[in-house]
């Protein structure tokens, strides 16, 4: 009887847990990839006003990608309390601080009114975001994880993953919006300061949903398994280490083509579609918007699908597509057809869907309960220093120097490649009980490797 009330009471909860996970993500993905999507529209302008376009929006992607390098740091800072007192305080926290630098920025002096000053602010509030993202995401996927039951941890788990897209939804459609009634010289006067206001109210109604949402019940009975045993714990950072590194390098591997793609396929092209292809910031946007939408929709797809065959074909299928898509990508953008634009910013992120939505379980699957936050943010963010901070960096100079897409093409093949690599080095993690993964990697620092790369347990 009281077996199955509480997994009654589970089962009812988890939809108010994702639902918290997923607005909470959706807000600080907003702020994170409004940012990128203003460097690459407009900071060039506003912050970097005496270099040429092409020369301003390289400056203005360096800051977006100096964002990038806190990332890490957010990953050890959250992920080491997030294990020692909860996931719940840890993602207050993240999104107060990324909610209060984006809200921030829209309020900074331009280059023009305080001189140099207006881009070391700007790169500093940057940092801000890339430290409370760096510490987001972990939380998040754990807090729906932890909840859910494993025959179905894909699908629920893959719904936070649902914030990246729906908060470039919402980035792209505010900007989208302020583009196409605005003049260009009252947008870059003022108007896109109103999207990053607009945080403000976003993050509020974030935090109210948040704190309604309760611990994870697996962190709990972790924490008080190791209170009752009255022993001292490795900091979570060593116990990562020690016992699992073999999986952080895995979710590195594997992040590698899925960060990539992204950020070419999302912020750079925005700047492809308009210096290179000759599109309207409207048209870009718009795009962007449309397969983002389209995006979101698919993410539980696939999150679904890796319950029924498994995290690591799913993923793969991601992987080789967007190596392959890569190569039509640019090609298609360059046809000046908002049609083809939009079909291959659409496919690619199709088979970024493929990469993105088990990565939350499979990563989840990977470590103890004791030392998930820091494994599975250490694994996510410290690539990303790697991957997505300097890719729309890269895209921009390859571009500038060679005047050719092919290199960019090239690029995002050979991360394709690596995380192909790391994948087939990593063991399939499909319905796995999280508390089994605790029970052979104990806290006493006894090797996690029998729980961590042994067979999955039967759903």
């Amino acid at each position: 009887m009281n077996a199955s009330a509480s997994g009654t009471a589970a089962r009812t909860s988890l939809p108010r847990v994702v639902a918290a996970s997923l607005i909470g993500t959706t807000i600080e993905w907003y702020d994170y990839f409004l940012y990128g999507t203003a460097a690459a529209l407009v900071f060039g302008k506003v912050f970097f006003p005496h270099s040429d376009p092409l020369t301003g929006t390289l400056l203005s992607f360096l800051t977006y990608a100096i964002g990038f390098a806190a990332r890490p740091l957010g990953a050890l800072v959250f992920g080491h309390f997030g294990d020692r007192v909860g996931r719940k305080k840890l993602l207050v926290v993240s999104l107060l601080l990324m909610g209060g630098s984006t809200t921030a920025i829209g309020l900074l002096p331009t280059y023009d009114s305080v001189g140099v000053a207006a881009p070391v602010l700007l790169t500093t509030l940057r940092l801000v975001q890339g430290f409370a993202l760096g510490g987001e995401w972990g939380g998040a996927v754990l807090l729906v994880s932890e909840h859910g039951d494993q025959r179905r941890r894909g699908f629920w788990a893959s719904w936070p993953q649902g914030g990246a897209p729906a908060g470039n939804l919402l980035a792209a459609g505010v900007l989208s919006l302020m583009t196409s009634v605005q003049s260009d010289a009252a947008f870059l006067s003022w108007g896109w300061r109103v999207p990053f206001l607009l945080s403000a109210l976003l993050v509020g109604v974030g935090m109210w949903i948040r704190l309604a949402v309760d611990e994870s019940p697996l962190f709990r009975a972790a924490l008080a398994a190791q209170q009752s045993r009255k022993t001292v714990e490795q900091p979570p950072l060593v116990s990562v280490l020690r016992n699992h590194w073999r999986e952080v390098l895995v979710a590195m591997g594997a992040r590698m083509a899925e960060n990539i793609s992204y950020y070419v396929m999302t912020t750079f092209v925005l700047t492809y579609a308009v210096t290179h292809a000759h599109f309207d910031k409207q048209s870009a946007l718009n795009a962007v918007l449309i397969a983002s939408a389209i995006q979101f929709a698919l993410i539980p797809l696939f999150g679904a699908l890796s319950d029924r065959v498994g995290r690591k074909p799913v993923y793969l299928v991601g992987a080789v597509g967007v190596g392959v898509w890569a190569f039509v990508f640019f090609g298609m953008v360059d046809g000046g057809s908002f049609g083809s634009l939009l079909l291959a910013v659409t496919v690619g992120l199709v088979f970024h869907s493929a990469m993105y939505a088990p990565q939350a379980a499979f990563f989840s699957e990977l470590f103890a309960t004791r030392m998930r936050y820091s494994g599975a943010s250490i694994g996510a963010q410290f690539s990303s220093v790697a991957a997505g901070a300097p890719a729309p960096l890269i895209a921009t100079a390859l571009l500038k120097d060679y005047g050719s897409a092919t290199p960019i093409s090239v690029y995002v093949a050979i991360a394709a490649g690596v995380t192909v690599l790391a994948v087939l080095c990593g063991r399939e993690t499909r319905g796995r009980d999280l508390a089994e993964v605790e029970e052979r990697g104990g806290p006493e620092g006894q090797p996690a490797d029998a729980g961590a790369a042994g067979k999955p347990a039967v759903a």
